[in-house]
Parts: C-alpha cells; sequence; structure tokens
C-alpha cells in the first residue's frame, strides 16, 4: 500500500470517528485499543479496574518503544479509586503475565514513574483475535460458494386454459 493510499484511509477512519464522536471529542484526544480485548475481556481474566487500568495506560502509548509511564496516582485519579487499588490489580495484573512493570529507581533523584508494557496481554489476546479472524474468513468464503451457486434455471409454465 502506497503513502498516499495510508494516509487517504487515516483521513477517512478520522471523518468517521469525529461523525460518531464529534470533531472537539476526537480533537482533544483518542485512544486506539483492539477490540477482541474489550471483546474478551472476561476470557482474559480483566475485570472493570484492570480494563480501566489499561485503557488509562493505553492513552500514554502512542509508539511501540515509547512505553507509558503514568504514575499510580494520576491513574487513581482519572479512574475514581484509590492509589493503592491501582498498586494492586498492576502487580496482579504483573503475576498473571498481562502487564509488565519496569521500576526506574534512581539514586540521586528518587524514582521514577514505571514503565508499562503489553506484551502479555498481546499474546494472550492473539489466539481470540486469530480464532476471530478464522471465522470471519470461513464466512466470507460460505458467502463466496453461496453466490457462485447456480441459479435454477426457471422455465415459464403455461396454463393448459389458454
Amino acid at each position: 500500500m502506497s503513502k498516499t493510499t495510508v494516509n487517504r484511509a487515516q483521513a477517512e477512519a478520522l471523518r468517521r470517528n469525529e461523525a460518531k464522536w464529534t470533531k472537539p471529542l476526537i480533537d482533544a484526544g483518542w485512544n486506539a485499543i483492539p477490540s477482541i480485548i474489550i471483546e474478551k475481556q472476561e476470557a482474559l481474566g480483566l475485570d472493570a479496574i484492570d480494563m480501566n487500568i489499561i485503557v488509562h495506560l493505553s492513552n500514554y502509548w502512542w509508539h511501540a518503544d515509547n512505553l507509558p509511564c503514568p504514575s499510580v496516582a494520576t491513574i487513581a485519579k482519572a479512574i475514581g479509586v484509590k492509589p493503592r487499588t491501582v498498586q494492586k490489580r498492576i502487580k496482579a495484573l504483573h503475576e498473571l503475565g498481562l502487564l509488565t512493570r519496569t521500576e526506574r529507581r534512581e539514586t540521586r533523584r528518587g524514582s521514577d514513574t514505571n514503565l508499562y508494557g503489553f506484551e502479555g496481554l498481546i499474546t494472550a489476546a492473539l489466539p481470540y483475535a486469530q480464532e476471530k479472524l478464522a471465522a470471519r474468513e470461513k464466512r466470507r468464503q460460505a458467502e463466496d460458494e453461496r453466490l457462485k451457486r447456480k441459479r435454477p434455471n426457471l422455465t415459464v409454465v403455461r396454463n393448459n386454459d389458454e
């Protein structure tokens, strides 16, 4: 795909999102999370607070090599829970292997906020994505087969009364 084609597709996606959410809301900032993570949150072992934390963390992650690093207090304030709740949930997500958490300890200045990675969540969600894509392809093939079938030859039946 050429760069021009990609730019046009991105511009069209932006227009569609603006039509849904309004231009001011989109201009204020937006976030991208794969739908499969939302659809399969229970299967992934994520509760509502976990999802809020993931959404908030992902809001700070725009480049693959620049991991998000908001403070626990920032996350807690945004989602309306106590910082200790966020700490516990991030620890649990880390222990489940869904989030990586890299502490940044500095001796002269104290500590910087942790860096968070989504490799485990991505790996855990991948089979669900592959399953969904396979089902979509199967439906597409079935539809193609249905359309390829010959239509029956219709013949005109004349009424003997004529």
